[in-house]
């Protein structure tokens, strides 16, 4: 099951040193990309989700093609890199929205009960920490889409599970389950990404 099979994928690449800024790789043309030297948590998941896609039924010849190919369709907004920056989902609130409207994913935090709304969102990351990322530094004529694309990603419907109902749903998480952690800090939101996977005792 895909399930398994990235908690698998997710094993194997423990250990993977922890890198940021990872696939900010050209001044200019964006293009699907996989780092197996450093990952951060959201391209930790993106690829183990993109290699168990990728070995699906034998669909896919195993070879880095192949996996890219699997990239492009979580990354970018509809599926399709046209080797422009802003084709990045670059917030996860989008990227699951997005993922879940293509049918990519199956979003089920409302199945599990996740009925309170994230209010008071304000994404604004990239137009203030830009000159961090090396595209938008490269190129300030980004800025002001950029910032559009803020807006709108901040109006999008996010549901969560409050803390105090995690505990209850925990058994319902199966293995290679894609989990969003929320923080509220100054004002804003944080997220954070990660993979369910079951260890031997049978604890996530």
């Amino acid at each position: 099951p895909i399930g398994r099979r990235i908690a698998r994928f997710d094993k194997e690449l423990h250990g993977t040193p922890y890198k940021i800024y990872t696939l900010e790789i050209d001044d200019l043309i964006e293009s699907p990309s996989v780092n197996f030297d450093g990952m951060d948590c959201w391209t930790f998941f993106e690829t183990s989700l993109g290699l168990a896609r990728m070995v699906e039924g034998g669909r896919y010849p195993t070879d880095p093609g192949a996996l890219l190919k699997e990239i492009e369709t979580t990354r970018y907004r509809g599926g399709v890199c046209r080797g422009h920056y802003l084709d990045r989902l670059h917030y996860l609130a989008e990227w699951y929205y997005d993922n879940d409207r293509r049918g990519t994913i199956d979003d089920i935090t409302r199945k599990l009960g996740g009925d309170t709304r994230v209010t008071g969102r304000k994404c604004q990351e990239m137009t203030t920490l830009w000159k961090s990322y090396r595209y938008l530094k490269n190129d300030p004529s980004l800025l002001e889409p950029m910032g559009e694309i803020e807006r709108r990603v901040s109006r999008l419907p996010v549901y969560y599970i409050p803390k105090g109902r995690v505990r209850s749903i925990e058994p319902k998480l199966q293995d290679g389950d894609v989990i969003g952690i929320v923080t509220k800090y100054q004002g804003g939101f944080c997220s954070h990404v990660g993979i369910v996977y079951h260890g031997d005792d049978g604890k996530a």
